[in-house]
């Protein structure tokens, strides 16, 4: 249950930095960690699908981790926060 809380609380706090950050709709870069996967790679990508997002990616010196980066227009500090959460689904994957 704390974890949940921690989570909400870390979401609340960044909700709340981006509505004072920008003027929305707005640039956002997303940053993950996943295992070294296309499938993963290709679940993430799916998310953000018809966004025109742009995705790049960069394998650890071991290859067993592959850095995401997506740049996208976010229409909200809400939207961006949702996008966290459905990413957070995947299993193995660091938001960054």
């Amino acid at each position: 249950m704390n974890s949940e809380k921690n989570t909400s609380d870390f979401y609340d706090r960044l909700r709340a930095q981006l509505a004072e950050d920008a003027n929305w709709p707005a640039p956002y870069l997303f940053k993950f960690i996943v295992p070294a996967s296309l499938g993963k790679i290709a679940e993430i990508e799916a998310i953000f699908d018809g966004m025109n997002a742009l995705l790049t990616t960069r394998d650890s010196s071991k290859g067993t981790y592959t850095s995401v980066s997506i740049k996208v227009t976010m229409v909200s500090p809400d939207a961006i926060v949702e996008k966290y959460l459905e990413v957070s689904k995947f299993e193995g994957v660091i938001s960054l």
